[in-house]
């Protein structure tokens, strides 16, 4: 092997690009002699320009808790994840299958709750359900859609496998980042981009834009994208994505509700909205209806939507559905209403609100990773392993005054992919987040966010506890699937 890799250790982790022997996999062989063939300093000469690149471009995430100043540029790396035609068919499979149990289950518990009556899914956790929105009961959305965009985390473990390791079913983000990392990938490697058959990304905004318009009866809808405004962590995003789509970035200020009809305020006074794409947390969107010390929603957006005068994506409730420990059973939902068996598993779940899963999680809270049911981001979490024994004794104490709140998982040896340093090319832990867009069908994005721990042996990929991101490449089964390098957002 060349210059670039010669030194690169998959030290016994999975890693992405190289197997055991440290040769290159089938579907990144191109890449990685491609790489390879590049002259000394070349690849962190092109790092240093995407950075810039990037700099230039504010594409930046907010961190409430950094006194430092809130904007961080989202750093990113230019060594991409290889996913092989082959086994991005299964991914898909397994998403597609996987959302659409999710809806029904969506529908069953604010309507019939069959699956509580049977005794699938435990009633007290429901009950229990902090996102579970009574003000949802009885009520099914346009085209009985309740998640149209879902962010599913995948995980791959040391044993290859890929793991559903939580659905993000209220305002998933990080799209935009996937549509600029391949627009920057584009412009610094043409030739190794064109040459590894990579499929597209770019028509993500245009599939966005088809599944909010079918949510509505009428030919021409009024969509717009609600934000809770600039000093939100994706602020970009909205905006990047309302530009995308060609329409407009509203706040709640910007909407009002007449006679149980959404109206935006324009300099040509109020035009009628058919269609809201919120990015806006359930507890904020309607003072009305939910938080009444909320600036941040539309009084009576609620009442509107009920009412059919409105859709909403996602719609308010579904929230239930990404519950840490309503995830646990997801498996027996694909069961219960397809009748199939999972196509890809969860990770190996232990409900502390089950005595013996308690139990055992006391007894063991230095091997496992311990989550609570609604925290995101990478917070409220134990990673046994790297913890002392007085977090561990803070988190039994947790467990046991709130077991309804926390599930317990085994500490996974999470997959690697090259990542590039000032000391070289070593290797870091990923994860995956695609995003699955359920219109008139279920269309999953060929790729989707590739997040790295840049911290050395850290399994903390989140962007708020200093991760980063990669382009995700997935090679095409067929030549007219495959991406041109001219193409450009």
């Amino acid at each position: 092997m060349n210059h670039q890799f010669q030194n690169y250790q998959t030290e016994g982790f999975y890693d992405e690009l190289f197997d055991e022997q440290g040769r290159p996999r089938a579907g990144a062989r191109t890449l990685v002699e491609m790489i390879d063939a590049l002259p000394p300093g070349e690849l962190t000469r092109r790092q240093k320009a995407i950075d810039q690149a990037l700099l230039k471009m504010g594409i930046t995430f907010n961190v409430y808790s950094d006194q430092q100043g809130t904007e961080k540029i989202f750093p990113f790396d230019i060594v991409p994840r290889i996913v092989e035609a082959m086994q991005w068919g299964h991914i898909e499979a397994g998403l597609k299958q996987r959302i659409k149990a999710l809806n029904c289950f969506i529908q069953d518990v604010y309507n019939e709750q069959q699956i509580v009556n049977d005794n699938v899914v435990p009633r007290e956790l429901l009950q229990e359900a902090k996102s579970f929105r009574p003000q949802c009961v009885g009520f099914t959305p346009p085209r009985g859609i309740w998640c149209h965009i879902t962010g599913t985390d995948l995980v791959r473990s040391g044993d290859g496998a890929i793991y559903v390791l939580e659905d993000n079913l209220r305002c998933p983000s990080g799209v935009s980042y996937v549509l600029q990392n391949r627009m920057l990938m584009k412009r610094s490697f043409p030739k190794i981009f064109s040459a590894s058959k990579v499929r597209p990304v770019i028509d993500y905004p245009s599939r966005l834009y088809d599944t909010l318009i079918h949510l509505s009866d009428k030919e021409r809808p009024t969509v717009v994208v609600l934000t809770p405004g600039s000093f939100n962590s994706a602020y970009y995003e909205h905006s990047f994505l309302a530009q995308q789509m060609g329409v407009q970035l509203v706040e709640g200020r910007d909407l009002v509700v007449h006679d149980k009809r959404v109206f935006m305020r324009t300099t040509n006074g109020l035009e009628p909205v058919d269609v809201i794409y919120r990015r806006i947390d359930d507890d904020f969107m309607d003072p009305l209806a939910f938080r009444a010390d909320s600036m941040l929603g539309v009084p009576g957006l609620m009442s509107a939507y009920v009412a059919g005068n409105v859709a909403l994506a996602n719609a308010p409730g579904t929230g239930v559905a990404d519950d840490k420990v309503i995830y646990a059973f997801v498996p027996e939902m694909i069961r219960y209403y397809l009748n199939e068996e999972p196509i890809l598993p969860n990770v190996p779940t232990y409900v502390c609100q089950r005595p013996d899963d308690r139990a055992y999680v006391l007894a063991h809270l230095s091997e496992l990773v311990v989550k609570a049911a609604n925290e995101a981001g990478g917070y409220g979490m134990l990673i046994g392993p790297a913890s002392t024994k007085e977090e561990q004794a803070e988190f039994a104490r947790r467990i046991q005054a709130d077991p309804r709140n926390y599930i317990a998982q085994p500490t996974l040896s999470l997959s690697r992919v090259p990542t590039i340093f000032e000391q070289g090319i070593e290797g870091r832990h990923v994860d995956l987040r695609p995003y699955i867009l359920y219109g008139k069908s279920i269309w999953v994005l060929p790729g989707g966010l590739t997040r790295v721990a840049l911290r050395k042996g850290s399994l903390v990929v989140n962007s708020s506890q200093g991760g980063g991101s990669k382009d995700t490449w997935v090679v095409a089964a067929v030549p007219g699937q495959v991406a041109s390098a001219e193409e450009s957002l």
